[in-house]
């Protein structure tokens, strides 16, 4: 598997991250280990998940899924062949996004330990936290990287405004800088990444890992009327995509998919894989045979008339 080099860091992964959002909440602790055997079996190396992930599930409090994560690679003993990115800054019951040094503090040290590993490779802001300085953010990280808990930092959600003023602050104080961001990017849902916050990212050599990459996911192809919605727990989450702009781009990704023999999901992270600025997109899995599209997404090929359509319908 080919791999590529996100932003100016010296780690290179595979052009799709395996999404840990499920892990702990619908697939269950010896489904993760199979879907992590699976995937990392197929060569490819990052695995991106949250401090929080799955607070929002019914019994669980967050810290399920590093939990997971950090069982299956003590038990396969291969922490030094995977890239493990993980999160901080959501709710974990302090009742606000937060990113002051003090919490920063604390949450790194719960996450290695869910983790069972000494350093965390990529760390991410979640959210912005409108009542912490970026100057108090960003010195608590130059301290975790001091201490080699982490090794690069990067920001999730983050407009152009925010990462500019983010990347102007690393530089006046000599701070670290943001080296990755992680927007919600994928064929229906561009307008927030598409435009001055691509362009930044690319002038800077920021890596780019998308989430929500098939758009919770519609851009299977499996969910075509409000009928379709009860298929999975994530469903609803897609109710707002059934509308007429949604129909075309699923009717352009039939076309595609069609000429590739391929399924739409595999098409739509291709498309993705092959935005320029885009580093690699991250996607989930709850079944093996989900893997294995997922790493047929990942050195599938698209063609320029293939790309325009999508890009037009999509625009």
């Amino acid at each position: 598997m080919q791999k590529r080099r996100l932003g100016q860091t010296d780690l290179s992964i595979a052009p799709l991250v395996l999404g840990g959002n499920v892990f702990g909440w619908t697939a269950d602790e010896k489904t993760s280990f199979d879907l992590l055997d699976r995937f990392v079996g197929a060569g490819l190396n990052a695995i991106d998940t949250a401090d929080s992930y799955s607070r929002w599930a019914p019994g669980n409090k967050g810290g399920e899924s590093e939990t997971i994560i950090g069982k299956w690679m003590k038990s396969r003993g291969n922490r030094d062949k995977v890239v493990v990115i993980t999160k901080v800054g959501s709710d974990m019951g302090q009742g606000r996004k937060d990113l002051s040094a003090a919490y920063i503090e604390k949450a790194i040290d719960a996450s290695l330990k869910r983790l069972q590993t000494d350093v965390v490779d990529l760390y991410l802001s979640h959210w912005p936290d409108p009542t912490t300085p970026y100057e108090e953010t960003l010195g608590a990280y130059q301290k975790l990287l001091d201490k080699g808990k982490i090794r690069y930092v990067g920001a999730s959600n983050l407009d152009a405004g925010q990462l500019r003023a983010a990347l102007d602050v690393a530089s006046l104080r000599g701070l670290p800088r943001y080296a990755v961001l992680q927007p919600e990017y994928n064929l229906y849902d561009r307008a927030s990444f598409d435009g001055p916050l691509r362009d930044l990212c690319m002038a800077e050599d920021i890596g780019v890992i998308t989430y929500f990459s098939l758009a919770k996911g519609f851009l299977s192809g499996k969910y075509r009327s409000e009928t379709d919605l009860g298929k999975s727990a994530r469903g609803d989450g897609v109710k707002g995509y059934l509308n007429a702009r949604g129909m075309r781009i699923l009717a352009a990704l039939d076309a595609v998919s069609a000429r590739h023999s391929a399924k739409q999901a595999e098409v739509a992270l291709a498309w993705v894989i092959a935005r320029p600025g885009v580093t690699a997109p991250i996607a989930s899995a709850t079944k093996l045979d989900q893997v294995d599209s997922l790493v047929r997404a990942a050195s599938l090929s698209l063609s320029p008339d293939d790309i325009a359509e999508l890009d037009s319908t999509s625009a």
